[in-house]
């Protein structure tokens, strides 16, 4: 088979990494890619939002299978113009997308389908938003309804926060026609994890669950970023608990989906909140989640190119996906300044070293080759992620990797899986 991998990331070098490992694969091309995905496959040079041009790819090459990495292609409609081709792509339809890519979708889904989620309301017109902030008080979160490159989600600790936040939004259009409509939601307080699941628009397999840590700083203190690390399981979601978590979150939306002939085919991820009244779905992603996406296949064990197929040719129910017993802990190396203006250009050392420690496997993300060497592009630059038989093991693996790593102005959190290891005791 010949396999394309849409997008540039450490979630994109994992995948490439996985299929890579199937006997059903000969060869990889990833577009555009990284320093990392160029030293499994070949980089092509299409951005992930070019449609056509990525469709032009696929039947130029006779891909046999497009593997969408991040949400926005699949909200453009990737997976649709490919069907029109008859290319087989894993990730859902425009429509099944928009549970990423609309929030307002996203939460009437929910109410529609009966998943717990905070009580909230929808707004096309700037004032209504602001009387409803001014009558409901803070704290109070408020959300631009498209993407917005993970910043169009404030969680306002005062009204005049919550009122600033909607006035960039509606007013000033900080965000484009992602701002064009926003929710304002209740704010939810607890530990948050990840809940991710293949689907085949009927059947569900589930991954073990994990725990993303979202922002910059120890301690998880200051502004959000894309991922400062994750690890798998994550305590506050047990093997026992999947079951039941599945039904409330996974289910429902599978069935409501159906019913509305657009089936959910693909990665469905619940981020979920557990609060004092037990967990609440946040928000859904129709990818996998990145960091999550590096410990996840660091301990799969089924082989991924059988498990894709199954969730195109809805046959997911014939399938074992099945885990290593193992936990994973993976630790985002990223540039100093990041997630606001950081250098790029930097070469980094000491990946083969890195690399070569037992059960420890460095994806890239923020990087390219340069005269054979690899640099710095980005802002998360490499996600160092390690296998051990606990979780304290896989912690201690993947800190004495990073350590072997060497680049100017890097910059990483000391305290990944913490919290994880204050529930275990």
């Amino acid at each position: 088979m010949k396999i394309l991998v849409v997008g540039g990331g450490g979630r994109e070098h994992a995948l490439c990494w996985k299929l890579s490992q199937s006997p059903k694969v000969e060869k990889i091309l990833c577009a555009p890619g990284n320093g990392g995905t160029a030293q499994i496959g070949e980089n092509i040079p299409v951005k992930d939002d070019d449609i056509p041009g990525l469709v032009a790819l696929a039947k130029r090459e006779a891909v046999d299978l497009v593997v969408a990495g991040p949400e926005l292609p699949l909200v453009l409609g990737l997976a649709n113009a490919l069907a029109g081709e008859h290319i087989p792509c894993f990730g859902p339809s425009a429509y099944a997308a928009n549970l990423e890519g609309s929030k307002a979708f996203s939460k009437n889904v929910m109410a529609e389908a009966g998943v717990p989620t905070s009580p909230f309301r929808v707004f096309d017109e700037y004032e209504p938003a602001v009387a409803f902030i001014k009558e409901k008080g803070a704290p109070i979160v408020v959300k631009a309804d498209g993407l917005a490159a993970g910043k169009g989600v404030v969680v306002a600790a005062t009204v005049e926060e919550a009122l600033d936040a909607v006035h960039d939004m509606m007013v000033k259009k900080s965000f484009g026609s992602a701002g064009k409509r926003v929710v304002v939601e209740e704010t939810l307080k607890g530990e948050e994890a990840s809940f991710i699941a293949f689907c085949d628009g009927t059947h569900y397999a589930l991954l073990p669950s994990s725990q993303d840590h979202k922002a910059v700083y120890e301690g998880d203190t200051g502004p959000n970023t894309g991922g400062m690390g994750a690890y798998s399981p994550a305590p506050i979601l047990p093997e026992e608990k999947y079951a039941e978590t599945a039904e409330m979150c996974i289910r429902p939306i599978l069935r409501h989906l159906a019913a509305k002939g657009e089936p959910f085919k693909g990665i469905l991820y619940a981020g979920l909140m557990y609060t004092e009244n037990g967990p609440s779905v946040l928000e859904y992603n129709v990818r996998f989640g990145d960091p999550e996406c590096q410990p996840l296949l660091m301990r799969l064990t089924t082989d991924l190119v059988d498990v894709m197929l199954a969730c195109i040719d809805g046959t997911l129910d014939q399938i074992e996906v099945t885990s290593t017993p193992q936990t994973a802990c993976g630790v985002v190396m990223a540039a100093k300044g990041y997630p606001g203006s950081y250098p790029k250009g930097m070469a980094i050392t000491g990946l083969d070293q890195a690399d070569a420690l037992p059960g420890v496997k460095v994806f890239q993300a923020g990087t390219r080759l340069e005269d054979g060497r690899v640099v710095s592009s980005g802002g998360r630059i490499l996600c160092v992620t390690a296998l051990g038989d606990t979780l304290r093991d896989a912690q201690k693996r993947a800190y004495e990797a990073v350590e072997k790593i060497h680049y100017e102005n890097s910059y990483y959190r000391r305290d990944i899986a913490e919290k994880g290891l204050k529930r275990l005791g």
